[in-house]
């Protein structure tokens, strides 16, 4: 069995189709369907689920699969810790961010990108389930997500902000003086809120309600350029984490809001993780920061 066919069987699971799990993997679909026989073969069991198109994997080929995810994340391991030199580590480190806390992704690469010349980031936008999903699955190697309302299965958690939900306007004449907003008085403004599936938006929704309160937003999106803009041009409010004020292209003003709601958030790295030297070195610098003072100056 050789890394090659590993890796078309992954190609394959991402893919759920021959042919394009082939072209991503730059051999003709009958090769990458020999090697995955071949692998069949060897082991004696059926992997693949064939009819005239690829309808998924056996029970055996999940265990097959998750077997190959994991000597792969160990091959790549090695090849990293082979390429670099003491503090000097080498590769792609894969961060998946909730789009609510991507405004904190530049702090937590900078360290890094100052300290490594030789290390690369992907920032990957992903909901919480996805990002869970793909350090299952080893196409992550760390996750920034909330930590209060789903299940965290097989990761360790480093707890790194809290964020507290403010109430925006383009500007300070947009509020009758610089007290605390209530979400009763939110509640009757004209609203721009992010989309009802989101999770911030949920916690959100789920204050109004605790409140007895209804709202009905003017506009909705699932993009945070998208609602600072309409917050910033239409005369619309809306309700955001505290941490978009430090990233927003321009100034908004902004009100607490009473009671407060907040939320915890922090890194997840996947227990079985490989602990290659580029993910060690990530952490340390990660570890060292202090990303609620940096976030909490924008406060009113």
């Amino acid at each position: 069995m050789f890394i090659r066919q590993l890796n078309y069987l992954v190609a394959l699971a991402r893919e759920k189709h021959f042919g394009r799990a082939a072209q991503a993997c730059h051999v003709s679909q009958p090769a990458l369907s020999g090697a995955i026989r071949s692998i069949e073969e060897e082991l004696g069991i059926v992997i693949v689920q064939r009819g005239r198109r690829f309808e998924g994997f056996t029970q055996d080929g999940e265990r097959v699969l998750a077997w190959a995810r994991r000597v792969l994340a160990d091959c790549e391991g090695l090849r990293q810790d082979a390429r670099a030199d003491e503090g000097d580590p080498v590769g792609t480190l894969r961060l998946g961010v909730i789009p609510a806390a991507l405004p904190l992704a530049p702090l937590l690469t900078q360290r890094c990108l100052a300290r490594f010349p030789r290390m690369r980031h992907e920032i990957h936008t992903l909901s919480a389930q996805e990002i869970q999903r793909k350090l299952d699955t080893f196409e992550l190697d760390l996750g920034l997500s909330y930590l209060d309302d789903q299940p965290l299965a097989a990761c360790s958690v480093r707890t790194v902000f809290r964020e507290r939900y403010v109430l925006v306007a383009a500007g300070e004449g947009s509020f009758d003086g610089d007290q605390p907003m209530s979400w009763e008085a939110a509640a009757h403004l004209p609203l721009c809120l992010l989309a009802a599936k989101m999770q911030c938006r949920q916690g959100i929704d789920a204050m109004f309600q605790r409140q007895g309160l209804a709202v009905e937003p003017r506009v909705e999106t699932d993009s945070l350029t998208a609602l600072c803009a309409h917050v910033r041009h239409s005369g619309l409010f809306s309700i955001l984490p505290h941490s978009v004020l430090c990233q927003a292209d321009g100034p908004l003003a902004a009100r607490v809001l009473v009671p407060e709601l907040s939320r915890e958030m922090g890194l997840l790295v996947r227990d079985e993780a490989v602990r290659s030297p580029l993910l060690a070195a990530a952490l340390r610098e990660l570890e060292s920061l202090n990303l609620q003072g940096w976030a909490d100056r924008v406060l009113p």
